[in-house]
């Protein structure tokens, strides 16, 4: 079943496509025909909703619900869309657990966004957690890329540097990329590179495939166990990123196709834990209370683009939970 949102104004569609884009959808790419033009997104989340909305906007073309409105609103104010009504700003964000706004795109047509600040469990909230930001802004990274099965390893690394750029590391200069043989040597090189402390972080991006001998179970546990001990004594966050699968089909699943790009998902975790570590060095802060950054928990999986990989969600859409 698919969804379709019609827009009517071509420049709504364009800035539509521009801002689902900006809140983690997923895009499949364009496609123009001769009377109509589409875009598929893919959510993170899909559920089909049906509500009734007794003080809706009729103009509204869409309805979305996400996980971090706070960090949206920066997202909308940045693309220089129009925001007509915001329910429960950012003043007071500790007061209020939702936020509702209203986007009009170039054209007059009208998106509405709601979305939750905190989760409830139990009988009462979560206090504001101390978690990362998903920005690389000002960051260095360094990426272990193995040469063997370079054919997956390298869509991975695509999806990588790809989820760096969406993120805010625009310096090229802050990535260095090395190559090595194999899996097995990537804990060596990451150590290495870790022990400079010239990095916030450290990707692993490799490929393993089972064949007829053990030698695949040996290689496996020996990279899990070198990646994880270099992470631990150095310090360093480590982001893992080695395929191991059984056939070629899967591991070509994992780097671009139906399971996402492993790579993308790996540079996302690089990023939050090398800022979560700042934050608790540097005293630590409520990101959740200050509603002030992007939350990891809402673009987890709606990142990764056709072969390379795509960003992030990911906020969550949904009001119509798309």
């Amino acid at each position: 079943m698919h969804l379709g949102v019609e827009v009517r104004e071509e420049k709504d569609f364009r800035a539509l496509r521009k801002l689902l884009g900006a809140l983690g959808l997923r895009s499949r790419g364009l496609e123009d025909y001769k009377t109509y033009a589409v875009e598929y997104f893919l959510p993170s989340v899909a559920a089909l909703e049906v509500f009734h909305g007794k003080d809706s906007d009729p103009k509204a073309c869409l309805e979305l619900t996400i996980s971090d409105p706070d960090t949206a609103v920066e997202v909308v104010k940045k693309m220089g869309l129009e925001i007509v009504g915001d329910d429960h700003s950012a003043a007071r964000p500790n007061q209020h657990f939702s936020r509702r706004f209203r986007v009009r795109l170039p054209g007059g047509t009208i998106v509405n966004i709601t979305g939750f600040r905190t989760h409830k469990t139990g009988k009462g909230w979560d206090p504001a957690a101390l978690e990362g930001t998903l920005s690389a802004a000002g960051k260095k990274f360094a990426i272990v890329a193995s040469r063997f099965n370079s054919f997956i390893v390298e869509r991975l690394l695509g999806g990588a540097l790809d989820c760096l750029h969406r993120t805010g590391l625009e310096d090229r200069d802050s990535i260095d990329i090395v190559r090595v043989p194999g899996a097995f040597e990537i804990p060596s090189a990451a150590r290495t590179l870790a022990e400079t402390r010239k990095y916030d972080a450290i990707i692993a991006l490799g490929c393993l495939l089972r064949g007829d001998t053990a030698h695949y179970d040996v290689i496996v546990n020996e990279v899990t166990r070198g990646i994880g001990q270099s992470a631990q004594e150095t310090g360093v966050p480590h982001a893992f990123g080695v395929l191991t699968c059984d056939t070629l089909e899967q591991a070509i699943d994992r780097a671009g196709l139906k399971m996402g790009n492993k790579g993308f998902e790996a540079a996302l975790a690089a990023i939050e834990m090398a800022d979560l570590k700042k934050a608790v060095i540097g005293g630590g802060r409520s990101l959740a209370g200050k509603g002030s950054s992007r939350s990891a928990r809402g673009i987890r999986r709606d990142q990764q683009n056709d072969p390379a990989g795509k960003s992030r969600s990911r906020l969550r859409p949904g009001k119509k939970k798309t």
